[in-house]
């Protein structure tokens, strides 16, 4: 197990991506403190992970989009462990659309959704892994930083100021043995992709699965990502064994991402 004895904060933990990442870290020995807005889903995934691994859990209820409730995140950690060694930060998805399709509304949601909680959590956690001279932030962000999805304006606009934030953060950080890495991960079978896929298996008149075969046909791998992968790339990065890699965003897509 390679991160016993580490305490980790997943957030948007309840489901995807997020519960991909919290299988893995719970499966490599590590403590857990998963947020989410889903309290009763995020008491699940506690519950279970504690029972299947032997570590700790700590549920946290929050809404990215509020600061009050990230904050919340930060001090449970510190008033259940004593330390945060990992972060690894992952959101839900912002609204699709075009340009003229998005209200102002939307824009600000986004920015608070996307940009804002990576800064606001980054801020809650840094102080007691400066104070540790160790730790690791790990941004889960989407390969539209590298190939743009026309129908996702807000997750190509805001989701690339997360590259800018790696970059810089790795630069200041480094001193203090703090490693900043980001994730660029193509597309990962979860729920959200499935209920996409189905509102196009219906408008199409094909099952769930055959869309996401079609899918899967744009990948050079034949198929969709599964959250624990993505949850690997993550507890290699938290590791002891990735302690010379820091200022990196790494894409995670089967091949999809045709951009160098």
């Amino acid at each position: 197990m390679i991160l016993k004895g580490k305490v980790a904060i997943v957030t948007a933990a309840s489901r995807g991506i997020g519960a991909g990442v919290t299988n893995v870290l719970a499966r490599e020995g590590a403590d857990l403190v998963v947020a989410a807005r889903d309290v009763k889903r995020l008491e699940e995934t506690a519950k279970r992970l504690s029972a299947q691994y032997g570590v700790s859990v700590v549920p946290v209820q929050a809404d990215l989009t509020r600061r009050e409730d990230v904050k919340r995140i930060a001090e449970q950690a510190v008033r259940n462990f004593g330390k945060i060694d990992i972060l690894a930060y992952n959101t839900g998805p912002p609204k699709p659309g075009s340009f003229l399709e998005l209200t102002e509304e939307d824009w600000e949601y986004g920015v608070r959704l996307l940009l804002l909680s990576a800064v606001w959590i980054t801020r809650d956690v840094l102080p007691y892994m400066i104070e540790r001279r160790w730790g690791r932030l790990i941004y889960i962000t989407s390969s539209t930083l590298k190939q743009p999805i026309p129908t996702l304006t807000l997750s190509n606009v805001i989701r690339i100021s997360l590259a800018g934030l790696v970059k810089t953060l790795a630069y200041q950080l480094g001193r203090y043995n703090i490693l900043v890495n980001g994730i660029m991960q193509g597309y990962i079978d979860t729920d959200r992709v499935r209920e996409v896929a189905a509102a196009r298996a219906a408008a199409e008149g094909k099952t769930v699965e055959e869309i996401i075969a079609e899918i899967g046909k744009e990948v050079p791998l034949g198929r969709l990502g599964k959250p624990e992968e993505i949850g690997e790339l993550v507890a290699f990065l938290a590791s002891e064994k990735a302690n010379y890699i820091t200022g990196s965003l790494i894409l995670i897509d089967g091949g999809r991402t045709l951009c160098i």
